[in-house]
């Protein structure tokens, strides 16, 4: 029961990243097609807005999982960089850079910590 419990958190944390990666998506996509703005100029726009997608899904998976926070924060992580892996390689067939790696590998430290602060921000009457 504790593992399928951990599995949805996960799961919830996955889903809320991609959500909020479509919206945004949606947004700059908007902007660059309605505005002056050039993409290289919303790059580290991008970059922090993907990090703080990570810290929210990490943040909820945590929050519903209420332990564990490293853990299934690191895996909500890892499942959201094997998602981005699969659909780069089977969709431009290509693998990841050294740059990308670096940047999945801080995508999946953030997410731990939002998981784990997720944890220790639960209520209060779990704890009695």
């Amino acid at each position: 029961m504790e593992s399928r419990s951990l599995g949805l958190s996960v799961l919830y944390g996955v889903i809320a990243i991609f959500v909020l990666a479509i919206i945004s998506s949606l947004i700059f996509s908007l902007l660059l097609t309605f505005t002056s703005l050039r993409e290289s100029s919303m790059q580290y726009i991008v970059t922090t807005v993907s990090f703080i997608s990570l810290f929210i899904g990490g943040f909820i998976t945590g929050r519903n999982g209420k332990q564990k926070g490293w853990l299934i924060g690191g895996v909500t992580g890892l499942i959201y960089s094997i998602i981005i892996f699969l659909f780069q390689y089977l969709g431009h067939d290509s693998l990841f850079s050294s740059e990308q790696i670096i940047y999945h590998t801080c995508y999946i430290l953030t997410a731990m910590m939002g998981a784990i602060l997720g944890v220790n921000t639960g209520s209060s009457n779990s704890r009695n």
